[in-house]
Parts: structure tokens; sequence; C-alpha cells
């Protein structure tokens, strides 16, 4: 894939990240979330990523306190799945939380209890950029475990 380009998202961004959101109906299936995420685009730090002209992917911080943040949201379209594109993002944006001094980086993604493989995927990913698991809880009921990891930002 050529150069991945992570900038800071401007408001004209946001109906194409909503667009990504909506084509990734798998992991973004609800329509409540749906709404909150787009319009934590116009509230929380956010990045997006870019090849040329196209924007391939968004993602949004919520800092908890002054030492941890969280991957509020995290979309790639899916032409651009597995290519580099999620991994850009975070590592923007931990290169960002690491000069604000943020010690600890969370995500939350559906845990390993629940048999989705979309999500093995996504849990698999995380592992590989370098979260660890720390608790599944049922955050968002027992039918959707929640899975909270964790990276130590150095």
């Amino acid at each position: 894939m050529p150069d991945i380009v992570v900038r800071r998202l401007e408001p004209a961004d946001i109906p194409t990240c909503e667009r990504i959101l909506r084509g990734l109906p798998d992991w973004f299936g609800f329509e409540d979330v749906n709404r909150r995420y787009i319009g934590d685009l116009s509230a929380l730090p956010a990045l997006v990523a870019c090849v040329g002209n196209d924007l391939l992917g968004f993602l949004a911080i919520r800092h908890h306190n002054a030492y941890t943040s969280e991957i509020e949201v995290l979309a790639v379209d899916r032409k651009a799945h597995r290519r580099g594109v999620g991994r850009a993002l975070v590592d923007a944006a931990e290169g960002d939380l690491r000069k604000g001094g943020s010690r600890l980086l969370e995500v939350k993604t559906l845990g390993p209890s629940h048999p989705d493989e979309g999500y093995r995927k996504t849990r698999a990913s995380y592992t590989a950029m370098g979260f660890l698991p720390l608790e599944e809880t049922n955050l968002w009921g027992p039918a959707q475990p929640s899975l909270i990891m964790v990276k130590i930002l150095q």
C-alpha cells in the first residue's frame, strides 16, 4: 500500500468517517452506539488515515485522567483491512499521548468468550500492537462480553 498519512480529523472528514463506520456492520451494528461515535468525532481528539485523497480510517481518543487514555473508536474501511491503516492510526495516537504525559492506553473490544471470528481478528491485531488483555467483564451485558486491553506507553 502507498504511504499512509495520519493527520488530525477535520469537520469535513466526519461524513466519510460515518460511511466507513456504517460499512462495517459486523463490528458497528448498533445505531445508538454509531451515533455516539460520530458525535464523539466532534468532541474528542481524533485522527484520520489517508492514502492520497482517500480517507481510509479514523480513531478517537478519550482521556480518563492524566495518565490513562482510551481508544474510544477505531474503524478502517473494509477495503483497507490488514494493510497497516489501523496500526498507523494507533502509532500516531500513541506518539501524541506520550508527548501529553499519558502512561497507559486502553481499548475495549468483544471478549474471547464470544465466538465472533471478526473480533478474534480484532483482538489479534491489538495484541500484535502490544496490547495485553486485562479483564473480560459484562460491561456491555452478558451477551456481549467486553475485553479490556491495555498497553503501557513508554
